[in-house]
């Protein structure tokens, strides 16, 4: 048995080094100068020490308001996403209504759609209403995700049904009794699917691509490709970390303060069954 764990611990350890090896390397590049990194750019130790490829990034573009365009996107579509997914979820485990089934099985078939194939019709539902270059056009389209509400609907549905029965016995409305009880109860699995919704977001290239063609709503991945149109900032591999180092940070910030809330959601949500 100590054998099997020392392999198990063995191979854990090995794949935690391919996975963290990218990243490291990343930051080892971003923070070495870029003329040393034209004459070696493969070492994995800083063959120099400088902060200028990141104040760099800063000071190109509109980096600062490309930033605060992401926050204030992932921020409101997160809650917003939360909000109705919870409210959905809540209404296929614990309450009965004539073609609950076909419309949960409808609403997971959606995982088999392809985002891209939605672009076209989203497009021109946004443009209809003149809706390009917003916020609420580069979040509201995330707000309808099927994995979120399959996550929450597992959750609550391993929550007892005497739970409900005893809040409506004393009189609470079906909305008291979600927001007032199930809504604290189920906070492991609220920030799990919050995380993956705010990694989502944050992540997205294609849709804030098409939507927004005024660079002042570019949002951080957008905005930071739209770097590469510089030759300077193209062939500068330090510049390149930098500006990969500075989008991915709030989400490295944000797994290592929920990571344990993360585990503890994707474990209670697996015990449910339809």
């Amino acid at each position: 048995m100590k054998i099997k764990n020392l392999i198990i611990t063995i191979l854990l350890i090995v794949l935690a080094v391919v996975w963290i090896l990218p990243l490291y390397w990343m930051i080892v590049m971003a923070i070495t100068p870029n003329d040393l990194l034209k004459l070696n750019s493969t070492a994995l130790w800083p063959q120099g020490f400088t902060l200028q490829n990141f104040f760099g990034v800063l000071k190109i573009g509109l980096t600062v308001r490309w930033f605060l365009n992401s926050i204030i996107v992932t921020v409101l579509g997160t809650a917003l996403t939360l909000i109705l997914q919870a409210m959905a979820a809540f209404a296929f485990a614990k309450m009965r209504f004539k073609g609950r089934q076909l419309l949960f099985s409808l609403t997971l078939a959606g995982l088999m759609v392809p985002k891209e194939a939605m672009f076209i019709p989203l497009f021109l539902m946004f443009a209809q209403i003149n809706g390009h270059n917003s916020y609420a056009a580069l979040y509201l389209p995330r707000v309808a995700i099927p994995m979120g509400v399959f996550i929450m609907a597992q959750f609550f549905k391993g929550i007892p049904d005497s739970v409900t029965e005893a809040a409506q016995i004393d009189g609470a409305t079906p909305l008291r009794t979600f927001f007032n009880i199930i809504m604290p109860m189920s906070i492991p699995a609220l920030t799990s699917v919050g995380i993956f919704t705010y990694i989502l977001t944050w992540n997205d290239f294609l849709w804030p691509l098409v939507s927004a063609t005024r660079k002042e709503m570019f949002t951080i991945t957008t905005g930071l490709a739209s770097l590469q149109g510089n030759f300077a900032q193209a062939t500068e591999l330090g510049s390149l970390m930098a500006r990969g180092v500075i989008a991915g940070l709030p989400l490295f910030i944000l797994f290592l303060i929920f990571q344990r809330h993360l585990i503890r959601g994707i474990s209670m949500s697996s015990g449910g069954k339809y």
